[in-house]
């Protein structure tokens, strides 16, 4: 990453990578978009405009003044100019996604269902919807209605046919005690030391969100190194959540107030270190090794036999690669399966090594290659 964060006008499509990522473009998100490389981002968060069609001051009961939302670019003439915009952002969003790429919506009751409607009509799959629950949301200060205590986001694929997107499912799973993660996440909004203030004491940005609410989402769906893109990037919590946890960022935004606040604000933070930024992975994402592996690497000879837990079975290994029972020659698995008379079996927790130490199931030294071919990389 950059050691700082720099300021840059629209690139042009053919700007090498450098040259507008770990970068916020000042500018129109549709026209910052076309103007950046097809198939260029891993993950995008949009945090865009909600349309609140607030009229009129908004006052607590002791009417002093609360400092909502009503800002000129929260601002459409109608719902229809709202949804020509939603499409045009978020086509120019899906030109630059790359194929196994995600893209994060977050919205409230006002906007999250036109944008939802917009994102299936464009051909965007749908993954989850996400409901963040605000432990210390705002009062209702107008009508008799529920208190809006929650915001939604939409989490979706670039298409139906979208393969390979990422999902750390068992990091997350660990980290929620070894439970699925839910789609109900519970946290506060964003107030105190990571509320961003002006020198008048007053909020930069009204809808700043909570830097852990992007944490989990880029541990859930990016990697180090991946590329995010905010289109609506505000005051920067996306580039610094990225930056801390080591990926790479590009924002785009147009008020230039926002971009001095997000500057500084990533400029300030440490990016983690490898250790800390490894994730969590199950078998499925491990590298592949075959069982002449370990015969090539000198951890299974030929002429060993191959025992199974209790010692009722046994396998001669073979120079081939395959091994040897019952008359009959085969994988580990299709052996493994013979002679317990199954149709399937998992030959590389079902046959063992007899050494000094004991038996030992085969798969251990399949995970000593797995972390000789890790240091190697």
């Amino acid at each position: 990453m950059s050691p700082r964060v720099s300021l840059c006008d629209v690139p042009s499509v053919s700007a090498a990578p450098a040259s507008w990522l770990d970068t916020i473009i000042k500018g129109d998100c549709v026209a910052a978009l076309e103007a950046l490389p097809a198939h260029s981002v891993d993950v995008i968060f949009a945090d865009p405009p909600y349309n609140l069609q607030l009229g009129g001051d908004l006052m607590r009961p002791d009417q002093s003044m609360v400092n909502a939302v009503d800002d000129h670019w929260d601002q459409f003439a109608s719902f229809e100019a709202y949804d020509a915009f939603t499409r045009a952002w978020l086509l120019a969003c899906r030109r630059v996604l790359k194929p196994n790429g995600t893209i994060w919506v977050i919205g409230s009751y006002h906007n999250i269902f036109r944008v939802g409607s917009s994102l299936q009509d464009i051909g965007y799959w749908l993954l989850n919807d996400i409901v963040w629950r605000k432990t210390n949301p705002m009062p209702n200060f107008r009508g008799r209605r529920f208190q809006n205590a929650h915001e939604t986001m939409i989490w979706a694929s670039r298409d139906q046919n979208a393969k390979g997107y990422t999902f750390n499912y068992e990091a997350l799973k660990a980290a929620n005690d070894d439970v699925q993660m839910r789609s109900d996440w519970l946290f506060p909004i964003c107030t105190g030391g990571e509320r961003l203030k002006g020198d008048d004491g007053k909020k930069v940005h009204p809808t700043q969100k909570p830097e852990a609410l992007l944490a989990r989402i880029l541990m859930a769906s990016s990697k180090p190194g991946d590329v995010i893109l905010d289109p609506f990037f505000g005051s920067g919590t996306t580039g610094a959540v990225a930056r801390r946890l080591g990926r790479h960022f590009v924002g785009i935004e147009r008020e230039q107030e926002y971009i001095d606040a997000a500057r500084a604000r990533i400029d300030a933070v440490e990016p983690l270190g490898k250790a800390e930024l490894t994730v969590m992975t199950g078998k499925r994402a491990e590298p592949r090794v075959a069982f002449n592996v370990l015969m090539e690497s000198g951890h299974i000879k030929p002429g060993e036999v191959l025992h199974d837990a209790r010692r009722r079975h046994k396998a001669i290994v073979r120079a081939d690669g395959t091994i040897f029972a019952n008359g009959q020659a085969g994988s580990i698995h299709k052996i493994g399966a013979l002679v317990q008379g199954f149709d399937a079996c998992n030959g590389w927790t079902f046959w063992h090594t007899d050494r000094s130490e004991g038996l030992k199931p085969i798969d251990d030294l399949r995970s000593i290659v797995r972390a000789d071919m890790a240091r190697a990389s």
